[in-house]
């Protein structure tokens, strides 16, 4: 049974093609709203993926390739949701990418495009966002930070400095738009069984000569005290209550969801 909850509304999901964003889409779509896909991958499969999530929650959907480090390509794709959707409703922020070293041996241009894809593009979809939500004086900006968004790990500066300041874009989006009908909150998952962090898994396992449920459970006993991945399910039912009337007064929070992680 599909929700009406936001039957109407149309979401604009960043690096949605796979991973949280995808499931974050398809939690939204199972709420009524029309989803807008952002990412890269086979054309084949972007097209079958829109196919589905259309043919099964009953909504349109779209999708715009825009590359997250190119605000040329941002702007072309917002102006593409206005065109064709009438503007984004809820805009998730989700699109990143991640490298790791220590910052004598960060090579410049890995820091420059995980600022610009982590970062630089939430300020440009949010800034083209916001005179549409402000018309409605309806709008939902979630960004996905992440739980270095609230401490740090070595070989990760560009990614932690991003991350912190996606929250502190979202406290200060927050503030901006707090006498109005629109809230920005962010969401700081821990460990998620992402592509993203497979790769790491892949290369532990490799590196200790571990099995991959071995590499996983170890990668997990360091930093998630629960032992287990957040879901990417989990992650869109975050955002589909952030979207909700009960969420109206949550405004500039970063929630998150770690498994413990920021606890100990």
């Amino acid at each position: 049974m599909v929700s009406t909850t936001l039957r109407g509304k149309t979401a604009l999901v960043t690096g949605s093609t796979s991973g949280i964003g995808l499931g974050i889409a398809r939690s939204l779509a199972a709420e009524g709203a029309n989803i807008i896909l952002n990412g890269f991958g086979d054309a084949g499969e972007i097209a079958q993926l829109q196919e589905s999530l259309a043919a099964e929650f009953g909504v349109q959907t779209g999708y715009n390739g825009a590359d997250m480090s190119k605000p040329a390509q941002i702007e072309a794709m917002m102006n593409y949701a206005a065109d064709v959707f009438g503007g984004v409703d809820i805009l998730v922020n989700n699109a990143g990418i991640q490298h790791v070293a220590n910052v004598e041996d960060f090579p410049p241009e890995r820091w420059d495009a995980i600022i610009a894809i982590n970062l630089t593009s939430a300020f440009h979809t949010t800034r083209l966002a916001l005179p549409h939500m402000k018309a409605r004086n309806w709008g939902r900006i979630i960004n996905l930070a992440s739980v270095h968004g609230l401490v740090a790990s070595a070989g990760k500066s560009a990614y932690v400095a991003a991350k912190h300041g996606l929250v502190g874009f979202t406290k200060a989006t927050a503030l901006e738009t707090a006498k109005t009908g629109i809230t920005c909150n962010a969401i700081c998952p821990g460990w998620v069984l992402t592509p993203l962090v497979q790769k790491q898994v892949d290369a532990r396992a490799e590196k200790e000569g571990l099995s991959n449920e071995a590499a996983k459970a170890a990668l997990l006993a360091e930093k998630q005290p629960s032992g287990e991945f957040v879901t990417p399910e989990e992650l869109g039912a975050m955002a589909v209550f952030l979207c909700s009337d009960a969420a109206r007064q949550m405004r500039g929070v970063a929630w998150n969801m770690d498994g413990g992680w920021v606890a100990q």
